[in-house]
């Protein structure tokens, strides 16, 4: 007889039921924020007698929950005392310092990670596969051999599963397979993301997936192997699951990883162990998780059952280790004890059987038995592997890695820099030359020298970068040029008359020193900030930009014989780009001087902003007193000087506009003199109309720079000729990446998707085909352990050179690498050397570390999983998958609906999907049948959920529905305050702060701008940068009003909010999310509720790129606040009213953090209603005129 799966109930959604039923809260912080400072009220008053009772009203609204461990945040944060627990003093200390101890893949010695156990069987994970052994250790058996990562393992009960997350085919899945080995079988169609967690005793898998959860957050699912069938655990977030012997109790952790690799990680996010009673759920009694770990700032996560006590890991004593408690008659965790005390290394990934537990520490797995009769022990294993992944192997493509790409002085080759090695290649037929030898050293920002016999460098041979110089044609070493380098440098710049090179480096200093490396000088001082670096022609003058002060970019010269500087231009305006005429008399640059902008004035829809769509203009100065501009057009008062081009005395600049045949090398350029009086008078735009131009180059009588393209992707490299005659500017090319003009301006070298090319430099249209560079025969070898180690080596110095305390949060930086090198020995893939890293950056306790990205090994196959973006149900009695709910979209945005959403469908909710393009959906379940159909059609057999004939329907399959099922969350967030404020209030939710949530800014902000209450929704926003756009909207504020003879009055700063205003946040809102929030409170907007925040807010770019690409992120800018206090990080932003949306009910659909600001702002309503004053009464002008008598007279 067919069996109804449990339905999945509808979640995340208002609930109809009253207010005051609603959620739990925590005890309120006072409204003082735990680090007073000034908050300047820059809007309307809110003083703390107003605001006082509309926090209480949010704050009683809810019933306190008195497990809930808020203690910390109501008193103010407490920062943490890392110290051993009960028992942790007297355990042996184990540290991981000595190399001796670790072996390497040379003795057969893997990296492990993932154990699973079960009894004396061991699964884990090693070389991206997983592998079998004995829990006593020994030679391990290998199961899985894909080219991507399975990872995750867990044992069924009886010991005849094993469950596994994999990326068969792209997305990552769960699979299961016999523990011996065997043919897998896939058991989940999400479309990626699912993990493998633990086994509830009656045999049903317990995964980890966010498929079925609006918010991008992490739920657990049991499913029946047998059926297929499904069971969501009833929490809106949990993960890392364990259950007690008989399946009736969860222990999870909440929330989610936060995705970094911190150590002693005390922000927000930082995970709890819960404590759910399923058995109750099941009886329809349900009660509300229990925290256990809420004593601790820091992280507890990975529990355990056994015996009535729950193990977990923790980091109380500065190093995860795992600890032990049971729980008091409250619920809450007690008695908790220290079992292990690692020291320098953490453990990871625990797995529990029969009272023994096994873990994950550095590269190793250890074990150790909970009754104590014996102190932690390594387990030996070894592989039989040959290590394929540590063969010496062949990149086909190099251009994948290219990093610069530069021109030879007169065009004949290029000099490629890709995956730290350095190329020359000709631009025609030829030799293609590798230039270095050694995999394990990484080149950057190679350049011909001024004669092109030999190739610029920087070189990390040293273990710093240096500058080197390397023979082009690859026949003979390097020869190093400078020596005890101690920050980053970048772009070596050789001079055109080779006799220096100059630099930048990561503290914002400009170097140059001669080319045999001698006579090294700093030209810049204050180290805020240079680039855009430019030689004259005779090789005396440096050109270069540089910050000012109010953070304007100037250009200035430096003069290698006197050392002077001489400023080019003023702070008023930013100026880059330096290029000089190639007669060394004029320098031409760009400068955003045309500040017209495209919007005319702020009436309009959402009050346009100004926009300067073409600000960047030419601009040239004559370097001599008697200098003028080369574009004047010619007059009777010239001379034959001025009329042939030279713009002064002299017999002009360059050749003709085809490139001359003089080799720089042989014939010496003029000397340039520069008369420093009157400089910047000596200043003319070039008469060519302004854009979005960057990029100048000043060839032989001919200008270069690439533009904005507004029709198409890529950029457009434009041209004019240097002329008294009539400038016009040419296309030379369309949708380039770069260029570069040849140091003898004979040729263009442009960039472009697809390749290089190499053409004559004219102002014409080029012919890039012509021109070509053959690089389908380039490719390199890359020995993958030298490439590792000198990988490990460059992630640890460029989170040395770009962090931003030069002190490194007082770790001993170099401990820190010599510590965890020995773990690169035992490496085998490039994720496992990721790990090394992550454990290594780890060690700053900084937020914004996450290591990513590299040449890692993936499988043949990305096969997606489509949606019909609704949650189906499988529903055996009824025949197929029952439509529970069909995602909401906004309803003025119909694109971007729901396939089945579609009223031309007329599928509703309740409704029945029998099949799927003729298959049922009972033999496999839609995720199987959408594979591949993103964008497609298919066909639907629909039986109807209030009966009737089934009908057919086609829809149009979606890729994956994360987005829409955020959208859900939104739209019904949005309805209930609609609902619940009449109109009279109104609700924003902001993502993240990219430059693409402008968009969902505007499409919230402004049709509500004029409530009398918003709520400002900032949960579970990823950051980005655009705070202080979205601040200055709400600190706008009227100061007076119109009215005409009809209507209703309005008020002046369009769009300004006049109501009152609070913002929510939760611990997923995270960086420029949690700036917007905290400087909301601190600009005088309102107050902010819900769960204190993620707490990183150093600021960082991505720029500091390994040589495979992948990124070991460093942050780069702290921020503090005028009290003198860093803010907000290892912190987060602590609420003024602490609201937590606990996991069951926020399952069910409550949203108590919602429904607190709703409050509020009901209660501020009722204290300080919003009204536009009333107009006046419109003034009598009116005059009487005096009137005289009749027929005047006296």
């Amino acid at each position: 007889m067919a069996s109804r799966d449990t339905p999945l109930p509808r979640y995340d959604e208002a609930p109809s039921g009253s207010v005051s039923h609603w959620g739990h809260v925590a005890r309120p912080i006072a409204l003082q924020h735990p680090h007073p400072v000034p908050r300047p009220v820059l809007r309307r008053p809110r003083s703390a007698a107003l605001i006082a009772p509309a926090l209480a009203a949010a704050a009683t609204l809810l019933t306190p929950f008195p497990t809930q461990a808020q203690d910390a945040q109501a008193a103010g944060y407490q920062t943490p005392v890392f110290a051993p627990g009960p028992g942790g003093a007297e355990l042996p200390i184990v540290d991981h310092v000595d190399p001796a101890d670790w072996g390497s893949v040379d003795d057969g010695m893997g990296f492990y990670r993932d154990p699973a156990l079960h009894q004396g069987t061991l699964v884990f994970q090693a070389e991206g596969d997983l592998w079998r052994v004995s829990l006593s250790g020994g030679v391990a058996q290998r199961l899985t051999t894909h080219p991507g990562i399975e990872s995750h393992p867990t044992i069924s009960p009886d010991g005849t599963t094993l469950a596994f997350a994999a990326t068969y085919e792209g997305p990552r899945e769960i699979y299961t397979m016999p523990p011996g080995g065997g043919p897998t079988l896939r058991r989940t169609w999400e479309g990626g993301g699912a993990t493998a967690t633990t086994w509830m005793p009656d045999g049903r898998l317990v995964y980890t997936t966010r498929a079925y959860s609006t918010l991008p957050r992490p739920q657990m699912v049991a499913m029946d192997p047998a059926s297929g069938g499904l069971e969501r655990i009833p929490l809106a977030e949990a993960s890392e699951g364990a259950l007690d012997a008989d399946g009736s109790t969860l222990y999870f952790a909440r929330p989610g990883d936060h995705g970094n690799v911190t150590k002693r990680y005390t922000g927000g996010t930082a995970r709890d162990i819960w404590r759910f009673d399923l058995a109750a759920a099941r009886a329809g009694r349900a009660t509300e998780a229990v925290e256990l770990t809420g004593d601790w700032v820091g992280e507890s996560h990975s529990p355990l059952v056994w015996d009535g006590r729950i193990y977990f890991v923790t980091d109380r004593d500065g190093t995860m280790n795992i600890w032990s408690m049971r729980e008091n008659d409250s619920g809450a965790g007690a008695d908790l004890r220290q079992h292990t005390r690692h020291s320098g290394m953490d453990v990871r990934d625990p797995s529990l059987s029969q009272g023994v537990i096994v873990y994950n520490v550095g590269a190793d797995l250890w074990r150790w038995n909970v009754d104590g009769a014996a102190a932690p022990r390594r387990i030996p294993i070894t592989l039989a592997s040959d290590f394929d992944q540590l063969r010496e192997s062949w990149e086909t493509d190099p251009s994948d890695y290219l990093t610069s790409a530069h021109l030879h002085p007169e065009g004949s080759h290029v000099v490629l820099t890709a995956r730290g090695r350095v190329f020359v290649a000709p631009t025609g037929s030829g030799r293609l030359a590798r230039l270095d030898h050694d995999d394990g050293v990484r080149f950057r920002d190679a350049r011909f020298s001024a004669d092109g016999d030999r190739v610029v460098a920087l070189s990390d041979a040293t273990g710093e970068f240096e500058v080197v110089t390397l023979p082009a044609n690859g026949v003979g070493d390097a020869n190093a040029l400078t020596s005890g380098g101690d920050i980053l440098r970048f772009d070596p710049r050789p001079s055109p008359d080779g006799g220096w090179i100059a630099w930048t480096d990561n503290n914002n200093d400009l170097m140059v020193m001669r080319a045999d490396g001698s006579d090294m000088r700093r030209v810049t001082e204050d180290r805020e900030g240079v680039g855009d670096l430019a030689w004259s022609p005779d090789g005396r003058w440096l050109a270069y930009g540089k910050a000012a002060g109010n953070g304007f970019g100037r250009l200035m010269l430096y003069d290698t014989e006197s050392g002077d500087v001489v400023p080019v231009t003023t702070d008023r305006v930013n100026s880059g780009s330096p290029a000089w005429g190639a007669g060394g008399e004029h320098l031409y640059y760009l400068s955003d001087r045309n500040l017209r902008s495209a919007v005319g004035s702020p009436w309009g829809p959402r009050a346009p902003q100004p926009y300067m769509d073409a600000p960047m203009e030419i601009y040239v100065v004559a370097l001599r007193e008697d200098g003028d501009s080369p574009f004047r057009a010619i007059h009777e008062l010239m001379g034959d000087a001025g009329r042939d081009g030279s713009g002064g005395s002299g017999s002009g600049e360059g050749g003709g506009q085809d490139g001359g045949d003089d080799d720089p090398a042989e014939d010496d350029a003029p000397p340039v003199i520069v008369d420093a009086d009157g400089l910047m008078a000596r200043t003319w735009r070039v008469p060519v109309p302004a854009g979005r131009h960057a990029g100048l180059s000043a060839g032989n009588e001919m200008l270069f720079w690439h533009d904005a393209n507004p029709q198409g992707s890529g950029r457009i490299l434009k041209a004019v000729a240097v002329s008294r005659d009539e400038p016009e500017v040419v296309t030379v090319a369309e949708g380039i990446s770069g260029y570069e003009l040849s140091a003898d301006g004979s040729h263009l070298m442009i960039s472009r998707q697809g390749g290089l090319s190499v053409v004559p430099a004219r102002p014409a249209p080029a012919d890039l085909s012509e021109g070509a560079v053959d690089l389908s025969g380039w490719t390199m070898s890359i020995n993958p352990r030298e490439d590792w180690r000198q990988i490990y080596v460059d992630a640890w110095r460029m989170e040395r050179d770009y962090f931003y305390d030069p002190g490194m949060h007082g770790v001993d930086w170099d401990a820190v690498r010599d510590r965890y090198m020995p773990l690169v020995e035992r490496v085998t893939t490039r994720d496992e050397l990721s790990d090394v890293i992550g454990q290594v950056v780890g060690e700053l306790s900084a937020l914004h570390t996450s290591v990513r990205g590299g040449d890692l090994r993936e499988g043949p196959e990305d096969v997606g999983v489509a949606s019909l973006g609704a949650h189906l149900v499988r529903d055996a009695d009824r025949g197929g998958y029952v439509v529970e709910t069909i995602y909401k979209h906004d309803p003025d945005y119909p694109a971007e609906r729901s396939p089945l959403a579609d009223p031309a469908l007329g599928i509703d909710e309740g409704d029945v999907i029998v099949s799927i393009n003729g298959r049922s959906t009972l033999d496999a379940p839609p995720g199987a049948l959408l594979r591949d159909q993103a964008g497609q059609q298919v066909l639907l057999e629909v039986q109807p959920g209030e009966g009737g004939d089934a009908f057919q329907a086609v829809a149009e399959a979606m890729g994956s529905d994360a987005n829409l099922r955020y959208t859900h969350w939104e739209v019904t967030r949005r309805e209930r305050v609609e609902e619940a404020g009449e109109g009279e209030l109104g609700y924003v939710h902001v993502r993240a702060m990219g430059g693409g949530n402008i968009t969902e800014w505007y499409r919230q902000f402004f049709p509500v701008f004029d409530r009398g209450g918003l709520i400002i929704d900032m949960r579970t926003n990823r950051g980005g940068n655009i705070d202080s756009f979205l601040l200055a909207d709400l600190m706008r504020e009227a100061w007076m009003y119109w009215k005409g003879r009809a209507g209703e009055p309005t008020w002046n700063m369009q769009f300004s909010p006049r109501g009152h205003m609070v913002v929510l946040v939760d611990q997923s809102t995270a960086s420029d999310g949690e700036a917007f929030a905290d400087g909301f409170r601190r600009l005088g907007l309102g107050p902010v509720i819900g769960a204190r925040t993620w707490g990183g807010e150093i600021w960082l770019s991505s720029s500091n790129r390994l040589s495979d690409g992948g990124l070991a992120r460093a942050p780069m800018t702290g921020v503090y606040g005028p009290e003198g206090e860093w803010l907000i990080e290892q912190i987060g932003v602590i609420p003024d009213v602490v609201v937590d949306n606990l996991p069951h009910a926020t399952f069910n659909g409550e949203d108590a953090q919602l429904e607190a600001a709703i409050a509020y702002l009901q209660g501020r309503l009722q204290v300080e209603p919003i009204v536009v004053p009333t107009p006046p009464d419109y003034p009598d002008l009116s005059f009487e005129y005096p009137r005289g008598r009749r027929g005047g007279g006296n």
